[in-house]
């Protein structure tokens, strides 16, 4: 995922995952059955934020007086979205836990206590909290790198995971959000450089 190989840029963001093992003679699931492995918390809100980005996006090419209600119907979104997101967060998520550092549309870095076995895949859950996103997919683990700057006594390991199979849909969100991410931590540096001065 972190080389320059990959179709998508990446963003550090801490964010979480649960991951359960894929058994390895099994194929992975086609589009239609991953999103038949969803929960209903993940479709609704996969749902509800495809009809956003189209109405958005419709909105869009109205006269510059429609800016109110654009601004109006994001507001009424994000507080859809929130509603969804705290829904999700109380069902119980299949998996072991783990802490997210880094994501875009090609995959996502964990921290972990130890290395995962190369190659393996595991059926994946993402939150980005901040970024109001829940996503079902398969990845592939294709590296594990020893923290040797861990504070900590005890080993940690950052996993490169590229995603094996994902929604096309899920990807959009990915890439729209690394963009996001980057952009608030540019305004926030921008804020602390100009502070400094």
């Amino acid at each position: 995922m972190f080389t320059d190989s990959n179709p998508y840029f990446s963003v550090s963001h801490a964010f979480t995952a649960y991951l359960s093992p894929w058994p390895q003679h099994h194929p992975l699931p086609t589009d239609i059955a991953l999103r038949s492995m969803q929960s209903v918390g993940i479709q609704l809100l996969s749902d509800v934020k495809e009809l956003e980005a189209s109405c958005l996006l419709q909105l869009r090419h109205l006269d510059h007086d429609a800016k109110a209600i654009v601004d109006f119907l994001k507001l009424q979104s994000r507080k859809v979205d929130l509603v969804l997101q705290h829904v999700l967060e109380q069902e119980t998520q299949e998996g072991d836990k783990f802490s997210g550092c880094q994501f875009g549309g090609s995959g996502i870095r964990l921290l972990s206590p130890s290395p995962l076995p190369l190659g393996s895949h595991f059926k994946t859950t993402l939150f980005i909290h901040d970024e109001l996103i829940a996503i079902l997919c398969f990845v592939k683990v294709m590296a594990n790198h020893l923290d040797t700057t861990a504070l900590s006594g005890a080993a940690q390991y950052y996993v490169d995971l590229e995603f094996s199979q994902i929604l096309e849909g899920d990807v959009e969100q990915l890439v729209k959000a690394s963009l996001n991410v980057q952009q608030k931590q540019l305004k926030l540096r921008k804020l602390a450089k100009d502070g400094a001065q």
